[in-house]
């Protein structure tokens, strides 16, 4: 006769509630604007009403449809090429996050690594991979992204690659001062004692430990990061036209500042509201993974 083994049953309710507590816990205002813009950016295509590059010079500098003069088919209104500035900022979206998480997933990649080996190696190691911290902490990003730009001209990839290779001792610094302090504890000396290598160590006691300071200071710096790209393309050594970066928009618009103002006030609207709700989302994210703020 066969034995059936009864399962033991799967239990979602406390974990649903859990889940839902958490969720609860959220800051509202800068959640609900970071769920808007990474929607726009996954669906700029969809949500966008017009084509970001689409001109229509008959419908050149038309104001909002809320004001005389403005069409529906144009919310925002449109710039001195007819183009659609709704449109034009929902695909916005999806560049300034492409850039930020591209910087900061790379930045903090480096950062983390020389983080690491320089807090848990120490002595000579330790001072020369600051001191390479230091010299790129010194370095002015938007003076190097102009030479870039000026060398191999304006593009996605020199963007990226120059805000995440000049991003990284700020990773590197606070990682190391994390490592220092984690690699003084108890069950480190144990683990030494047990004969585990350094690369094991630092993988498995002190990686998470450091994981709630990198996603505090990951939250942080994608909002410098969107901030930065957008002075990049303001300047015109960031991502190239006709792309609607929201830093590009603002530079179309300020020569009709006076006539149109909407054209360069709507993407500064944008980005300021984006990197307010970031650097919000960034400080709650702070104040809950701190045990010390948390106990306060």
């Amino acid at each position: 006769m066969a034995v059936v083994e009864a399962r033991r049953p799967v239990l979602v309710g406390p974990s649903l509630r859990k889940a839902w507590g958490l969720i609860r816990q959220l800051p509202a205002i800068p959640t609900i604007i970071l769920s808007l813009v990474v929607i726009g950016a996954v669906f700029a295509g969809q949500l966008a009403p017009h084509p970001p590059t689409e001109a229509e010079l008959r419908m050149r500098t038309k104001p909002a449809a809320w004001v005389e003069g403005g069409s529906t088919t144009h919310l925002l209104g449109t710039d001195d090429q007819g183009r659609d500035i709704l449109s034009r900022i929902i695909h916005g979206t999806r560049i300034s996050l492409a850039v930020s998480l591209t910087a900061v997933l790379l930045a903090g990649t480096i950062g983390t690594v020389i983080g690491l080996v320089a807090g848990y190696k120490g002595g000579l190691v330790d001072a020369l991979l600051m001191r390479l911290a230091d010299i790129g902490l010194s370095m002015p990003l938007i003076l190097i992204a102009v030479v870039v730009a000026a060398v191999n001209g304006s593009s996605f990839r020199n963007v990226i690659l120059v805000i995440g290779l000049l991003l990284w001792p700020r990773f590197a610094r606070q990682v190391r001062g994390e490592t220092l302090a984690i690699k003084e504890n108890d069950y480190i000396a144990l683990a030494r004692v047990a004969g585990r290598s350094g690369p094991y160590i630092v993988g498995r006691h002190v990686l998470p430990n450091v994981v709630p300071t990198l996603l505090v200071i990951s939250t942080l710096q994608m909002a410098y990061v969107i901030l930065l790209e957008g002075s990049l393309s303001f300047l015109g050594v960031g991502v190239p036209p006709p792309n609607p970066a929201w830093g590009l928009m603002i530079a179309e618009g300020r020569h009709l500042v006076w006539t149109a103002p909407w054209v360069a006030a709507f993407p500064g609207i944008a980005m300021a509201v984006t990197l307010m709700a970031m650097n919000m989302f960034g400080d709650w994210l702070r104040d809950k993974l701190d045990p010390k703020l948390r106990q306060v």
